[in-house]
């Protein structure tokens, strides 16, 4: 109870600021991310049936969602137009390129989304998998284009010890001065990136320095300071962008805000949904403390990060590609119960009993506009 106190006291008093501290736009220029979704009768410009990348989990069609409403929108920013995706056009300016998307899962449904899109014009071929398919790679051979999908979830160095079973047996030890070489090894490689962190970071977790554990996240019965996933966040930030800006490559990056979940009525592991129909309205939706906290850290670390490029001239470079507000007004667009075939053929009257995944995204659905905004950002440039 004294946890909450505190926590409530302290989103009260960050509501008091202001959300986006990013510098004014310049003049003419139009915010890409303030806007709001407008209706679009004519749908996703592809489906399950005409795109094989989509994963079973986020094959929302495919699994008997049976409203379509979620997939009539589309973003549209305040004082300009944003493009439907072109794959030709796409495809065409990346010749003889690669990119990569470094991250979790929600890296991953943005893969299949853009897989998707691309497929219009011509399907890919994998040339990669690990053995867990969380490493993958596709090329476009027309164009001698690359995809790479690069499983990093804490961006750092983590250790997750498991049992047989595949079970973790202990908390997951991060070492928060060393990253992912999952990445940083195929860094050169890359001539885009798309990087973010994400829900991971709210896991329990013992954290390193030097050698030496330093403190830890929800650790129990362990005499370890309690440090806090802000703490991993911030340090795990300064790190990524600190490697950035020091390196001799120089990739365009795209640096992706959080991404929020809509649980309501609880959380995945205990009845929480997400039912909703509809987009929120402007100011409908109501921001989680965690949510706050972590895009405040975002948008402080990458200012900084864009501060130090800028004084050496290498700005452009660094883009800060911020769905996050857009994709806090689609609570409709998750996979919400139909992340397995028609869940509720059994017993369509207990909805309490199947699990909601209200973190990921339906393919198509709103996470194809965030392919629309990697378009005009990169085409632009």
């Amino acid at each position: 109870m004294p946890e909450l106190i505190i926590c409530t006291v302290l989103y009260q008093c960050f509501l008091c600021q202001t959300l986006s501290i990013r510098r004014p736009l310049p003049s003419g220029k139009c915010n890409l991310f303030n806007g709001e979704w407008i209706p679009k009768p004519s749908g996703p410009s592809y489906t399950n049936a005409s795109c094989r990348f989509i994963d079973d989990h986020q094959n929302c069609m495919m699994n008997g969602r049976p409203d379509k409403g979620y997939l009539q929108w589309k973003w549209k920013p305040y004082g300009c137009d944003l493009p439907p995706f072109n794959a030709v056009r796409f495809l065409d300016s990346m010749r003889n390129r690669a990119w990569g998307l470094i991250g979790d899962s929600i890296l991953r449904n943005q893969v299949q989304s853009l897989l998707c899109l691309l497929s219009k014009a011509e399907e890919p071929v994998e040339v990669y998998h690990d053995k867990e398919y969380k490493h993958r790679r596709w090329h476009f051979q027309s164009y001698n284009f690359t995809v790479s999908l690069v499983w990093a979830p804490f961006l750092i160095k983590s250790d997750v010890f498991e049992n047989e079973n595949g079970l973790s047996t202990s908390e997951i030890q991060l070492h928060l001065d060393i990253l992912d070489a999952s990445w940083t090894s195929q860094y050169e490689s890359f001539d885009y990136i798309i990087i973010s962190g994400g829900q991971w970071f709210l896991k329990t977790a013992v954290y390193w320095e030097n050698g030496a554990v330093v403190g830890c996240h929800y650790c129990r019965n362990k005499n370890l300071i309690e440090l806090g996933f802000e703490h991993l966040y911030r340090k795990t930030l300064q790190k990524v962008f600190s490697f950035i800006i020091s390196e001799k490559h120089k990739p365009v990056i795209f640096f992706r805000t959080w991404s929020p979940d809509h649980f309501e009525n609880g959380e995945w592991f205990n009845g929480g949904s997400c039912n909703r129909v509809a987009p929120y309205k402007k100011r409908e939706y109501r921001e989680r403390y965690n949510e706050h906290v972590m895009r405040d850290i975002e948008l402080k670390e990458f200012n900084k990060a864009e501060a130090a490029l800028r004084g050496s001239g290498d700005v452009e470079r660094l883009k800060l590609m911020d769905t996050y507000s857009l994709s806090t007004l689609r609570p409709d667009g998750h996979v919400g119960p139909y992340r397995t075939p028609y869940p509720f053929a059994k017993d369509s009257k207990n909805a309490v009993s199947v699990q909601n995944d209200c973190l990921h995204w339906c393919v198509p659905g709103p996470i194809d506009a965030w392919n629309d905004l990697v378009m005009k950002m990169a085409l632009d440039r």
